[in-house]
C-alpha cells in the first residue's frame, strides 16, 4: 500500500479525513507492522516518549512512503525544528502553542527564507544532499506545520493565533487542556469540552484544518462530525495493551493457586 502523491499539506487543504495514531515506542518493526494497516498519517512522539530524532528516522524509514510521517517535537526551540526536519518528516507538530509570538517562532523555525528563517542542513530530507536543490525549493509548500492548541491561554487567545500566516493545521490536545483547566484527564467535563468548541468553531470561522487525538473510535467519530480532519486514534502501546488483555481475560484463573 502506497500513500497519495499528494503531500500532507495539499490534503489537509482538501478538507480530507486524515486517520492516523500515535507511536511511541522504540521499535521499527513495530512502525512497519502498523503502516501495512492502512493508517493515513503516524503522529511520532518526541515530547512524552523516549524517542529521540534518531529513532524517529528509523520509524520513518519503516514507515517508508506508505503513510505520512509527522514528528511532535519536545517544544518551541530552533534546534527541534532542524533536526527533526532535517531527517525527513512530512510535518511537524508544535506542542503548547500558546500565543501569536509562539506561533510566529514555530513559522520562522519550520519555514525555509522568505517565509522564515530554517538553516540549510543536509540530512535524509534533502536525500542526504542529492535532491538538495528540489527539497528547498518545495519544502514550505509541502512539509506540513501544525500548531497543537493545549492550554486555556491558547484557548483564550486563539483569534491571534489564526491569524498568522504560515502554518497549515490545529492540533487539539484535550488532555493537557483539561489540566490547564485543573481538570486533568477529565476530558469529557463540560468546561473542558466548551474550550475545545471554541477552539472547533474558531479553525471553522477561519478555514483552518484541524484535528484531534483520542483514545476511542466513537471519540474520533464525534470530533469528526464536528469538523476535524487530522484524527490521531489511540497510540501503538494502547492498541497492542488491549489486544493483549482481550486474550487474557478469555481465559479467567483464579490469583491463588488450587489447594490440595
Amino acid at each position: 500500500m502506497r500513500r497519495s502523491n499528494a503531500s500532507l499539506v495539499e490534503r489537509l487543504r482538501a478538507n480530507e479525513l486524515l486517520i492516523g495514531t500515535l507511536l511511541s515506542a522504540r521499535c521499527p518493526e513495530l512502525a512497519e507492522a502498523f503502516s501495512l494497516v492502512g493508517f493515513d498519517w503516524f503522529f511520532i512522539d518526541l515530547e512524552h516518549s523516549t524517542l529521540d530524532v534518531a529513532a524517529a528516522q528509523q520509524t520513518m524509514q519503516a514507515i517508508a512512503d506508505r503513510a505520512y510521517s509527522v514528528i511532535r517535537i519536545p517544544g518551541l526551540a530552533e534546534e527541534h525544528f532542524k533536526k527533526a526536519l532535517d531527517a525527513g518528516c512530512d510535518g511537524v507538530v508544535v506542542p503548547m502553542i500558546k500565543s501569536k509570538e509562539m506561533a510566529e517562532a514555530a513559522v520562522q523555525f519550520a519555514k525555509y527564507p522568505p517565509l522564515g528563517s530554517r538553516g540549510a542542513g543536509i540530512g535524509r530530507a534533502q536525500g542526504f544532499g542529492l535532491n538538495f536543490a528540489e527539497y528547498v525549493a518545495t519544502a514550505n509548500a509541502r512539509v506540513a506545520l501544525i500548531l497543537q492548541i493545549e492550554h486555556i491561554d491558547a484557548v483564550n487567545r486563539i483569534g491571534e493565533i489564526l491569524a498568522v500566516p504560515g502554518f497549515d493545521a490545529i492540533f487539539i490536545g484535550p488532555y493537557d487542556l483539561s489540566g490547564s483547566m485543573n481538570r486533568l484527564g477529565e476530558v469529557s467535563a463540560p468546561e473542558v469540552l466548551e474550550a475545545i468548541a471554541r477552539v472547533r468553531a474558531a479553525c471553522l470561522s477561519a478555514r483552518v484544518p484541524f484535528g484531534s487525538f483520542t483514545m476511542s473510535v466513537e471519540q474520533a467519530q464525534s470530533e469528526i462530525d464536528a469538523g476535524a480532519r487530522l484524527m490521531a486514534i489511540g497510540t501503538d502501546v494502547s492498541f497492542m495493551l488491549a489486544r493483549a488483555k482481550e486474550v487474557i481475560d478469555a481465559f479467567p484463573r483464579s490469583s491463588q493457586g488450587s489447594s490440595e
